[in-house]
């Protein structure tokens, strides 16, 4: 008899599905107004709710839960950190809508790639952990924290040309603003690998 899906892990799964799509329409999306702002906020907004829904979904499903296949604190440690990528993401949305910024210079462009390209890996990451694949995670949180170290750059070299750049404080602070929360967007996904790892030492 064919065995019944864990519904906890398919969970998991689905979490981690919207958190790569957001992923990639957070990369991929392209504006030049305000109103394309609105959009993409709206879009953002989607995965939020979504992903805030399955949480809620998964904390229940955890309530009535006697035994797991992963521990019950690790499901729910992944659950929410990889909510909190999708948060992260909402908010740098809503800051470009506030700003106005309508065209993302090219350290922005470098940051959404790899924000696209950490949301895919930790997708396959899940995968495998549902599928309790579990050496083979590995690959994917070390390309997260290669993309994570990259990303640290790009922050740097991004404040330091701003204040060359422009002599407005106002438009330094909003996008050194940008900046900062685009990198705390990196560091979620980080933070997703290190529990993964975490998680893979205790069931190797």
């Amino acid at each position: 008899m064919k065995r019944k899906p864990d519904k906890l892990l398919t969970l998991l799964l689905e979490i981690a599905q919207n958190m790569k799509e957001c992923g990639a329409t957070f990369s991929k999306y392209e504006f030049r107004s305000l109103t394309d702002l609105k959009v993409f906020a709206e879009k953002i907004k989607d995965f939020e709710k979504k992903g805030d829904t399955l949480v809620h979904e998964t904390i229940v499903e955890l309530n009535h839960a006697f035994i797991t296949q992963i521990e019950h604190e690790d499901i729910l440690l992944l659950a929410e950190k990889m909510d909190d990528i999708v948060d992260e993401l909402e908010e740098v949305v809503v800051y470009f809508y506030m700003y106005g910024l309508t065209e993302a210079d090219e350290y922005m462009e470098e940051f959404r790639k790899y924000i696209g390209s950490c949301t895919e890996e930790l997708y396959h990451a899940i995968d495998l952990l549902v599928s309790k694949q579990f050496k083979n995670i590995k690959e994917h949180t070390v390309n997260v924290k290669s993309y994570e170290e990259i990303c640290d750059t790009t922050e740097r070299k991004a404040i330091r040309k701003l204040f060359k750049k422009y002599s407005d404080p106002i438009k330094i602070i909003q996008y050194k603003d940008i900046y900062e929360m685009l990198e705390s967007s990196v560091d979620a996904c980080q933070l997703v690998a290190k529990s993964l790892d975490t998680i893979v030492m205790k069931n190797i």
